[in-house]
């Protein structure tokens, strides 16, 4: 992720990573309030107590932490 101020971008690899894991493309992403957005989204979308949603939803966890990292 580039951050420049409070605006951000997601690295080509980022978006790839994201779509992979969520086969939502994250458009639109701005800020880091859009991205805290398009995390909500995905993991709303893919609801539930399962063992594979509870993976699921740590995958996601994961790539956030590591964009936040990144900037």
């Amino acid at each position: 992720m580039i951050r420049l101020g409070s605006q951000i971008r997601l690295t080509r690899r980022e978006v790839e990573r994201f779509r992979k894991i969520t086969d939502i493309e994250p458009v639109d992403v701005r800020t880091l309030v859009d991205l805290d957005a398009y995390i909500d989204r995905c993991k709303a979308y893919y609801w539930g107590v399962s063992k594979d949603t509870q993976f699921l939803h740590w995958l996601i966890d994961r790539e956030y932490a590591l964009c936040r990292l990144a900037a």
